[in-house]
């Protein structure tokens, strides 16, 4: 699926709306905004986007046994990807299950328990992540299986709009459907506002932004 026909399929879903005025949690300002939570209301597009980056993982020298997802959304999108990832047994001829489990926050961290700690260790674990901007969690993911001795094989995403590296997470690998490089601005230079479009408070932080603006 060609990075096009992907970001029309995200904007059916409105995971991405573009051409509006957002204000973002930053402060900072744009006129693209990334939902990734309204993706998961439409499964058979959420389901397109994972079997997409299965279809990516099915060409890696390493395959997974186990694909890794921080909740919530995390793990749907987990057991979308581990549902299409087919893996031969050791005959080379059947195809054995990929498991899916998902990491819970714990404080600033993640932490893999709930019996899904005990499925990581020795075995190759994907872990995916709908949109990467910063990269703190995927890096908690990472940490968190390793620290079980499990073996990463990289990190999958939907959309990376951080500019990240697979160096950047510590990672060998690092494939995401789609790199998106949204420009922000400052309030005081966004040109947005200088030209009257108005701010979205459906989605963001815009209605916080017109509240603070009113009470100056």
């Amino acid at each position: 699926m060609p990075d096009e026909a992907l970001l029309n399929l995200l904007e059916q879903a409105r995971a991405i709306v573009l051409g509006s005025h957002f204000v973002y949690a930053s402060g900072r300002h744009g006129d693209a905004y990334v939902n990734k939570d309204a993706m998961y209301m439409h499964p058979l597009i959420a389901a397109q986007v994972a079997w997409r980056i299965a279809d990516e993982v099915q060409t890696w020298k390493e395959k997974p046994e186990v694909v890794l997802g921080a909740a919530v959304a995390g793990a749907i999108l987990a057991q979308l990807v581990a549902s299409h990832v087919e893996l031969a047994d050791a005959s080379g001829s059947a195809s054995k299950e990929v498991l899916a489990v998902y990491a819970d926050k714990d404080g600033g961290s993640f932490v893999i328990r709930r019996g899904y700690d005990a499925v990581i260790p020795g075995r190759n674990v994907l872990v995916v992540e709908d949109v990467l901007t910063t990269g703190a969690t995927a890096t908690f993911l990472v940490a968190a299986v390793r620290r079980l001795n499990g073996r990463v094989i990289g990190v999958a995403s939907i959309c990376n709009r951080g500019k990240l590296t697979a160096e950047s997470i510590g990672v060998e690998t690092l494939f995401c459907l789609l790199n998106l490089d949204l420009v922000t601005y400052s309030p005081d230079d966004c040109p947005l506002c200088r030209d009257g479009v108005p701010v979205r408070t459906d989605l963001g932080h815009g209605r916080d932004f017109l509240a603070t603006k009113a009470g100056t």
